[in-house]
């Protein structure tokens, strides 16, 4: 079934207007990454660490000025959702399935807001913006250094997402129509309802949802809103800094192995299919573990001068692996396009998708 999404000026000029083939829906926090290669003293001018993500406190505020100023910085679509679902459709293009995806977050009525409107447009995304007209559109500092990268989030309008939303008849549609949901943790921080309106139709119609961990903060910081997302849970994504915190929170030991199984095998709402759960490291092998076994998969080795930044790496593998998801092909075929995803990214700027896509599965 093709459903037509068109939106009207009164309703969301922020809504693309396109078709939706009714796979892929993606929900989280739109966000415009202004990127920049720094020094060591930048890092130590706002107290940041290379391969972290955190939300900016008051000392960061000036980051992004200071960026803008004194970096002549990239702009790039960003947010960790809405990242995984462009390049979930960048790989399904490649496989001859257009407007397979569609996303939808918060974003401001601004510049910003529309920029990210017509990267998802370009890339073959459905977009179902919220609009808030009194908050600005998201941003992210990304801090690049010798290819590590450091993220420092401001969510404004992004993190005002609201389940009423939900109601809207295009976001309905888009509920209904699509058969798999992906949800990065840097929504649990904004919000919880929303999510578990959505996780609750994928577990009364026995569709697919997935949600990733994102980082530490969240585990630490967001553990009660972790609890209540995991259940719905079925498929599970972080990488290994993340799934150390999440076994050091919960008392799970050091084995990322042992803690893979143990969180494949936590309570879930939908008992008709396992829990997968998918740990990265990096440049180290994939961990899955699903039917109380574990397997692991090599990642290809990149040579350093190829390396640009790792921003977005995760979220590339996560759009990889759901292209082949929603083909219902087999985990190996979806790690296996995870990686080539990830890959990919790392050897540009941010999650620019400018090159077709010329995976052959």
């Amino acid at each position: 079934r093709r459903y037509f999404v068109s939106s009207t000026p009164t309703s969301n000029p922020l809504s693309t207007m396109s078709c939706f083939n009714g796979l892929l829906m993606g929900m989280g926090n739109p966000l415009l990454d202004i990127s920049a290669e720094v020094g060591q003293d930048m890092l130590d001018k706002y107290e940041v660490q290379l391969d972290s993500a955190i939300l900016a406190e008051d000392k960061h505020q000036p980051i992004y000025k200071d960026l803008v100023d004194n970096y002549n910085p990239k702009y790039i679509a960003g947010g960790a959702t809405q990242n995984s679902i462009r390049v979930a459709q960048w790989m399904l293009k490649s496989a001859g399935m257009s407007d397979a995806t569609a996303f939808m977050g918060c974003v401001g009525k601004d510049e910003f807001g529309e920029t990210l409107a017509t990267c998802a447009k370009g890339d073959g995304v459905l977009s179902h913006y919220m609009q808030d007209e009194s908050t600005p559109t998201g941003v992210c500092a990304v801090l690049v250094k010798g290819g590590e990268r450091s993220l420092v989030t401001k969510l404004d309008a992004a993190n005002n997402f609201k389940p009423s939303h939900l109601e809207t008849p295009k976001a309905k549609e888009i509920i209904e129509a699509a058969k798999f949901y992906y949800i990065a943790g840097f929504f649990l921080t904004v919000s919880v309802e929303s999510l578990k309106a959505v996780a609750e139709h994928a577990a009364a119609e026995n569709k697919t949802f997935c949600l990733n961990l994102s980082a530490p903060f969240i585990i630490d910081f967001f553990g009660d809103q972790v609890a209540e997302a995991m259940p719905y849970a079925d498929y599970l994504f972080c990488n290994e800094s993340e799934a150390a915190a999440y076994a050091k929170k919960h008392e799970l030991g050091d084995d990322l192995k042992e803690v893979a199984l143990k969180v494949a095998a936590l309570p879930k709402k939908n008992e008709s299919r396992p829990r997968t759960v998918v740990f990265t490291q990096g440049d180290k092998s994939t961990i899955v573990a699903r039917d109380g076994k574990v397997t692991e998969y090599a990642v290809e080795a990149l040579s350093k001068d190829l390396l640009v930044d790792t921003n977005g790496a995760g979220d590339a593998f996560v759009g990889g692996f759901l292209s082949q998801l929603v083909q219902d092909k087999d985990i190996e075929a979806a790690v296996t396009a995870g990686h080539y995803a990830a890959r990919h990214i790392i050897q540009v700027s941010g999650t620019q998708l400018d090159a077709e896509c010329d995976y052959k599965a």
